[in-house]
């Protein structure tokens, strides 16, 4: 078999065998077929893109392609979920331990953010001392014990996939809904869950900026999660303004903390109690989303949840008491008021700069290398649809380094559309389920 061969079959309109697909990610994982080659087949295939069965051999193939995870000795149904992405997305923070409290196994591998703020792995951190480098070992253990366990991916999860990205990220083949599926549901796979619980997100914050593309992109995910015997359910949601209130690590593990004391958002607990509904149900706790969504609220109401969330951080290294007193995470020495410049509603916020304006404070990475303000971000004081007068606070903006706050401010003053007319559509959408 011939890479050569691989290539001009796909770049001509053919479609790759299992087997092809299979020699070139073993190949190209082991170093055998060089950067060129990869990256013109990634090309052919942008152009030519792939069927179902092609999708499928590429994700099985890079999911194998290192470690798979064997989470059998995890007593129950184990549940994993997924977001592709937004500005103010911490709902794994609430929504893991709402969903342990129910009775579900949490075993979640998260990454660090590159982008606007952190990730998981990173939001996290602002428990003091808290740690996801645990070995697999105490990973399981912390999930029989107290439900749930968030480690970070290690390097012999999927290596095909990171290898294959950070080419496709230099080569402008990123955005083929084959490579994108099939890079997801390959770490998902990988992981070792019974159920995957996707939330794909669409709108101006978002990777899939159109619903359709979104739509396209969760039926893919989907199709590849079931054919591999994989209960996988994926959801809708929109992204076209941040989601919550707060923007930025710590603010966001506060915003976090308020929705297990049944104060979050409304957007955000909406949110939470539709993905965690089709948690339980996938984990068989539910018979339907009105049944998992009362025992969402009971954890909630009952401080079941909460508790839940300070047992995981204590169990993996941090201080459990920031839970009960958030006032102990990073704060910010600055604080400044962005006012409306005219009265009027909110018709229209550009999520992917607001985004960019926390990243600008320091709370995202431009490279893998910069170093986190786990401290800084923003808050929105008004979210699309709501009244404003002149002077009033759209947003406040938290940061350590006066430079960093002035030249934010200055972007996030284009960041808003104030009109005359209270806009038709407001609030965040659950767009579409897809069971």
């Amino acid at each position: 078999m011939r890479m050569y061969d691989i290539i001009m079959k796909k770049r001509n309109g053919g479609e790759l065998s299992r087997e092809e697909i299979k020699f070139f990610v073993e190949g190209y994982t082991g170093g055998e077929i060089p950067d060129y080659q990869a990256s013109a087949l990634m090309m052919a295939i942008y152009f030519q893109k792939m069927t179902e069965a092609e999708t499928h051999a590429l994700t099985m193939a890079m999911a194998h392609s290192g470690d798979m995870l064997d989470l059998s000795g995890i007593c129950g149904v184990k549940v994993d979920k997924h977001s592709t992405g937004g500005v103010g997305d911490k709902t794994s923070l609430a929504l893991t331990p709402m969903v342990a409290a129910c009775g579900i196994s949490v075993a979640k591998m998260s990454g660090r953010g590159l982008g606007h703020t952190g990730g998981t792995i990173d939001k996290l951190e602002s428990f003091a001392g808290f740690s996801t480098a645990i070995s697999t070992e105490r990973f399981i253990d912390n999930v029989n014990r107290i439900g749930i366990a968030i480690m970070g991916q290690t390097a012999d999860l999927a290596p095909a996939d990171k290898k294959l990205y950070a080419l496709r990220d230099v080569t402008a083949t990123v955005d083929n809904l084959s490579l994108i599926a099939s890079s997801i549901m390959s770490k998902k796979l990988a992981a070792g869950a019974d159920a995957i619980v996707l939330d794909v997100k669409t709108g101006s914050g978002a990777f899939m900026k159109r619903e359709e593309d979104a739509l396209a992109l969760a039926k893919e995910m989907v199709a590849i999660g079931r054919a591999a015997g994989k209960n996988t359910i994926a959801v809708i949601s929109d992204m076209d303004q941040p989601l919550g209130r707060a923007v930025g690590n710590a603010l966001e593990v506060r915003e976090a903390i308020d929705e297990l004391n049944g104060a979050g958002p409304e957007d955000f607990h909406r949110l939470c109690l539709t993905l965690g509904s089709q948690m339980l149900i996938a984990g068989g706790r539910a018979q339907d989303e009105a049944q998992a969504k009362a025992m969402l609220e009971g954890a909630i109401s009952d401080g079941s949840a909460l508790r839940k969330f300070a047992e995981f951080v204590e169990a993996q290294g941090g201080d459990s008491e920031a839970v009960y007193d958030p006032e102990r995470l990073p704060k910010a020495s600055i604080i400044r008021a962005v006012p409306s410049p005219r009265d009027g509603y909110v018709q229209r916020i550009a999520c992917d700069e607001v985004g960019i304006c926390s990243l600008i404070l320091g709370g995202g990475r431009e490279t893998k290398e910069s170093e986190l303000d786990l401290s800084v971000g923003l808050v929105l004081e008004k979210k699309v649809g709501d009244p404003v007068r002149a002077g009033e606070p759209l947003a406040c903006l938290y940061a350590n380094d006066e430079n960093k706050c002035r030249t934010a401010y200055e972007r996030f003053l284009g960041a808003y559309v104030i009109g005359d007319e209270r806009p038709d559509r407001t609030g965040h959408r659950i767009i579409k389920g897809i069971i």
